[in-house]
């Protein structure tokens, strides 16, 4: 019976031991992660390690550790750390997983991050963040085809995601699939009519495409329905040179100068759309507005003019356009020289 008794206590006081150990190793847990709220990452990293010793739960525990290095920015330390969660739990805990593939990213380990968050994905399929990020680090490997068919999954999962659109947009135009991009544009404000946006990406889309017929159709979509969006309206008149269609294009500019006249780009490119069409004043009063709104450029459209002026012998007119654009620019020694040698000439 005595040897029975001492057994017992023994049972009994291995068992208090092992509680006081968990109790303990909580207890270090718990300040550990006081010191990570507190951005005190070095010494919770210490803590999170004795609590291990102690017998704290290891998957947990490697998961914190690894969540202070990466808070600390070390990146080679917290990818270790990630692994070790992932092993403890053989595999099947998600947030390691999906942690270890975003920092493998930040250490351009590409083909590494691609299969981690492959076997993320096995264990939460419908995470669509994890699906964009999957085809970011696949674009990254030159991959595009698996780079497109992961947006694809993110966009099958949340089509109301305004931000998907666009990125598998993206996805297609990479692969040269200019008419897909457009489509998935077209299905984006389908559903989202609100957002006119798409209708200028449509427009951006179908100019990588030299499709400038379709582009300015898409801009002047969105135009009718934001009439004073000089961004757009300016792009407009990009693509109609292009599409060799400078006369309208300068239409659209002086359109864009009458609500935003310190639009100095919209004034420097009416300037020179005017210039080589031989509209001298049109040119010269576009250069000064852009003067007046602070543009460097348009001391050398009136340069050009001046230039121009004087090669039909007009050196008077020359004359007048320097002194012009010194006013503007009164330290360009350039100008001064000019106007010396012309006044030097008469």
């Amino acid at each position: 019976m005595t040897r029975f008794a001492n057994s017992i206590a023994l049972v009994a006081l291995l068992a208090f031991a092992q509680v006081f150990a968990a109790q303990q190793a909580a207890d270090i847990v718990d300040r550990a992660n006081n010191l990570y709220r507190d951005g005190k990452y070095k010494q919770a990293v210490i803590l999170y390690r004795k609590a291990l010793d102690r017998g704290a739960d290891p998957v947990a525990v490697s998961f914190n550790i690894a969540n202070s290095y990466y808070q600390s920015e070390q990146y080679a330390e917290a990818a270790a750390s990630y692994r070790k969660a992932v092993d403890y739990s053989n595999g099947k805990f998600a947030p390691a997983l999906f942690n270890m593939a975003s920092v493998l990213y930040r250490l351009k380990q590409y083909p590494e991050c691609v299969a981690a968050y492959h076997r993320a994905l096995k264990l939460d399929p419908d995470n669509v963040s994890a699906w964009l990020f999957l085809g970011e680090a696949y674009s990254r490997t030159g991959d595009k085809v698996g780079a497109l068919r992961s947006v694809e999954k993110a966009f099958q999962l949340d089509k109301s995601d305004i931000s998907i659109v666009y990125q598998l947009s993206e996805a297609n135009i990479a692969m040269d699939d200019f008419e897909s991009a457009a489509a998935v544009i077209r299905e984006g404000y389908a559903t989202h009519p609100e957002e006119t946006d798409f209708l200028v990406y449509l427009g951006d889309v179908f100019r990588l495409k030299k499709d400038f017929e379709q582009s300015a159709g898409a801009y002047r979509e969105a135009l009718s329905i934001r009439s004073d969006d000089v961004a757009t309206m300016y792009k407009l008149a990009d693509v109609l040179v292009e599409d060799d269609k400078p006369f309208v294009a300068m239409d659209i500019l002086t359109n864009i100068l009458s609500i935003k006249p310190d639009f100095a780009d919209a004034a420097i490119f009416l300037g020179n759309l005017a210039y080589d069409a031989h509209f001298w004043e049109r040119s010269e009063s576009a250069y000064e507005m852009a003067a007046k709104s602070g543009s460097d450029e348009a001391v050398y459209g009136f340069k050009n003019l001046a230039f121009e002026a004087r090669g039909q012998k007009r050196n008077d007119e020359a004359l007048r356009l320097l002194e012009k654009a010194q006013g503007f620019y009164p330290q360009d020694q350039t100008i001064e020289a000019e106007i010396l040698e012309l006044r030097d000439a008469q």
